[in-house]
């Protein structure tokens, strides 16, 4: 079966863009969508009180999910690698217009899993962290909130996830799709790779061997 999801998040947007780009999409990968999921709700409500639940629950292996992009998921990085790993758990393909995701049964997929696995554990782990200092941003006075994109702070929202961005360079993810996944911009992703070393050979051949032990 392959299934078209979309979906909005008001009434005042319409799913007709969505479908249209699935359509073409379809077309051009010479397939044909058996059946199609819409709704109209907020990407942080919880997949198991959406459409995307029921389809979650009776979706079998070599089933193919063709969707616009990742966000049509969910709103934040731990419910789409949840909802990810349910999938690929069941051996049906995710496919991705805009961000070009291929998820399915391959090794490439099989080490992404693993990174999305990995950042959604880190996720999770950083939200109360996140909190604290927007917390104490606040309560500094006379100094300006954030910082620049492309610049690291002295902790970054990116520490501790030097393996899951490793295994993503190394199964050959973009800068651009870690940048949708992590909500950070791509101007921060490379420069943390640049200062932590992530595309040297020495970090790939750690990471070959990671996988082959």
């Amino acid at each position: 079966m392959t299934y078209g999801y979309i979906r909005v998040s008001t009434n005042k947007q319409t799913v007709e863009n969505q479908r249209f780009e699935i359509l073409e999409f379809c077309k051009k990968q010479h397939l044909s969508v058996d059946a199609w999921i819409e709704e109209t709700v907020s990407g942080t409500v919880a997949p198991k009180r959406r459409e995307l639940g029921k389809l979650l629950s009776c979706v079998k292996s070599g089933d193919i999910i063709i969707c616009s992009e990742l966000s049509r998921l969910g709103r934040s990085l731990f419910m789409i690698m949840s909802v990810l790993n349910i999938l690929m758990e069941k051996g049906a393909r995710v496919w991705t217009i805009k961000d070009n995701f291929r998820l399915g049964d391959d090794i490439q997929s099989k080490v992404l899993a693993f990174a999305f696995a990995l950042s959604a554990e880190i996720e999770r782990n950083l939200i109360s962290q996140r909190t604290k200092e927007a917390l104490e941003r606040k309560k500094s006075e006379g100094k300006k909130l954030g910082r620049p994109i492309g610049t690291l702070a002295k902790k970054s929202k990116l520490d501790g996830a030097e393996l899951a961005i490793s295994l993503m360079l190394f199964s050959g993810t973009s800068i651009n799709q870690m940048s949708k996944l992590y909500g950070i911009h791509r101007k921060t992703i490379k420069l943390f790779i640049f200062k932590k070393k992530l595309d040297s050979d020495t970090n790939f051949r750690k990471i070959k061997k990671l996988l082959t032990e």
